[in-house]
């Protein structure tokens, strides 16, 4: 097979994904491997797109191989399938698949991502390889990335893809009416992160209606307009001191204008299944706060251009982002059901979040992912010192195996009801002796309310 490596790492050559392509390359002499290195030439890319069109012309595989970089793929694979939707290469007939290495944090909707484009793109999609990212290290490791590659092999010998799924007419952007704004005083800060272009015409008109409802005051940042010098490289010179390498001042920026802000609300048009590339790399350069959440209790909330129903995996992007980073998600209006209404009620639930302090408790997705970066942390805190710092400051490592009194408890309880003798003395005060520690808190509140 021909296969065509993308390499969406901005490290090139020195990718830890890539290795296990070359690992792969050396077991499968029989099969020609060529890399285009996307991630590191991307810029070169957006001036002449055509020696990237001569590779994937001769490819029957591309194969995706890239670094999992805040829940997507880094932001110049980002820019990379932007430029290939925009170059009109015959890609009918071509398979595509992908590999990536991560922690194992939000991988899936960055598989996800890939696996939708290349639906897009028309390509035969087969199902790729999440890694961890020491994985090939290990026996298990090289074993999974063979029984990958064999499976690849497999499908295309014998022309097994996943088709792509049919997806309901898109819904069309519905008109937004912008109020005159209140001539009352407003207080506050409230932050509009937009990636606004000179052509969009429907996202301002939601950012203003925004503003005019809002009963503070708001501001507006144009990512569009910020001068980076490029996307996040992976090179961890922020680790210790935070400090990103560019000198483009992009992490003295962000904490100045935006993180100091009360809230923070995203504005976007939906592209290629994303917030699209210039919203990519804006997140990926927020590493220069590593893992650290530093804006927690802070709400959030999204004004989206475009059918969002249709885009099960950003959706659960966008709630995740709130989730992991302690956010309420005050709401995301969209334009094409009554983006009126949906815009006030943003408005109204943001308002409320503001004057109520209120934040309620992470759920899975924002449990799970701090879980995963508590491990990643505690094993790399000699590197990794503001956020460890940050972790211990925060009470972030929370390991059960600190918790032994509850753990010694769960011992005689698990002895008791390994006896068949005492379970059946027990009978039903298990439940009752579970459920001591809530009565005693229903009392308090029965008191609470008695006295009010």
């Amino acid at each position: 097979m021909e296969i065509l490596v993308i390499n969406g790492s901005p490290k090139g050559k020195h990718s830890v994904t890539l290795q296990t392509v070359n690992y792969l390359q050396i077991l499968h002499p029989e099969h020609h491997f060529t890399v285009l290195p996307v991630g590191q030439t991307i810029k070169a890319l957006e001036k002449d797109f055509s020696p990237a069109a001569e590779a994937i012309e001769k490819a029957e595989v591309l194969l995706f191989s890239y670094p999992v970089y805040t829940f997507l793929a880094p932001s110049q694979l980002h820019r990379f399938v932007e430029l290939l939707k925009q170059s009109g290469v015959r890609l009918s007939g071509k398979y595509a698949t992908q590999l990536s290495t991560s922690k194992h944090f939000y991988d899936m909707t960055a598989h996800g991502y890939i696996r939708e484009n290349c639906g897009d793109l028309g390509l035969r999609y087969i199902p790729g390889l999440s890694a961890d990212m020491e994985d090939l290290t290990t026996k298990k490791g090289q074993k999974e990335a063979e029984a990958f590659f064999r499976f690849l092999c497999w499908s295309v010998e014998n022309g097994i893809y996943e088709e792509a799924p049919e997806s309901r007419r898109k819904a069309e952007s519905l008109p937004v009416s912008v109020p005159e704004a209140s001539a009352e005083e407003k207080t506050g800060d409230v932050v509009i992160v937009a990636d606004l272009e000179g052509h969009d015409s429907q996202l301002p008109k939601m950012i203003d209606r925004f503003c005019a409802v809002l009963p503070r005051k708001t501001r507006v940042v144009n990512i569009r307009d910020y001068p980076f010098r490029g996307g996040c490289l992976g090179c961890l010179s922020c680790a210790g001191s935070g400090k990103c390498i560019y000198k483009d001042h992009f992490d003295d920026y962000l904490r100045r204008e935006i993180q100091t802000a009360d809230a923070i609300v995203y504005a976007f048009r939906i592209r290629d299944h994303s917030m699209g590339a210039r919203f990519k790399m804006y997140d990926d350069r927020q590493f220069c706060n590593g893992h650290r959440a530093v804006t927690i209790g802070m709400p959030v909330g999204y004004l989206v251009s475009g059918d969002l129903d249709r885009e099960s995996n950003l959706k659960t992007v966008l709630e995740a982002r709130a989730q992991v980073g302690s956010n309420y998600l005050a709401g995301i209006a969209t334009d094409t059901k009554n983006p009126d209404g949906a815009i006030d009620r943003l408005c109204a639930r943001l308002t409320y979040a503001l004057e109520q302090a209120y934040l309620p408790p992470q759920n899975f997705y924002g449990v799970g992912g701090m879980k995963v970066f508590r491990d990643l942390i505690w094993l790399m805190q000699g590197m990794m010192k503001a956020d460890h710092k940050f972790y211990k400051e925060h009470k972030q490592y929370d390991f059960p195996q600190k918790q032994w009194p509850k753990m010694l408890a769960m011992y005689a309880v698990g002895a008791m009801m390994s006896s068949k003798k005492l379970k059946a003395k027990m009978g039903g005060t298990l439940n009752d002796g579970m459920l001591m520690a809530y009565r005693k808190v229903l009392d308090q509140a029965g008191k609470r309310a008695n006295k009010d």
